[in-house]
């Protein structure tokens, strides 16, 4: 496939801890940019975290020290590892790419022309 896929959501209590997979496949995110973003429920889609080629890696001030993106190239998989849920971690998870190395710094929607289907994260109280 030529799209991303999300894996691992689903309900988690507060407090717990969830690890996100993304399918890159064809994308090979050895060779690109790949990132996350979450759309809370009514919200907005926001970029979370990204990893460039060379591996530089990007967080948004919110969840800087609760998430870690990583990547494993032989399994051309990106993984979103997340801890200490809080219900306003609720919300769909993106998996996206920009089609190029770079990630253009800020992690915006509108430079990211490859996404998933997303995955549903449920955290409750």
């Amino acid at each position: 496939h030529a799209q991303p896929e999300e894996f691992g959501g689903g309900s988690v209590p507060a407090g717990g801890s969830l690890r996100l997979p993304c399918d890159a496949a064809d994308i090979t995110p050895s060779n690109y940019c790949m990132a996350w973003f979450r759309q809370p429920p009514g919200g907005e889609r926001e970029g979370i975290a990204s990893i460039e080629r060379d591996g530089e890696i990007t967080y948004a001030e919110s969840v800087k020290g609760r998430f870690t993106i990583s990547r494993d190239n032989a399994k051309s998989t990106v993984y979103l590892d997340i801890k200490n849920l809080q219900p306003e971690d609720t919300g769909t998870y993106y998996c996206a790419s920009t089609g190029v190395w770079y990630c253009f710094g800020e992690i915006r929607e509108r430079d990211y022309g490859y996404w998933g289907q997303g995955t549903q994260v449920t955290v409750s109280p």
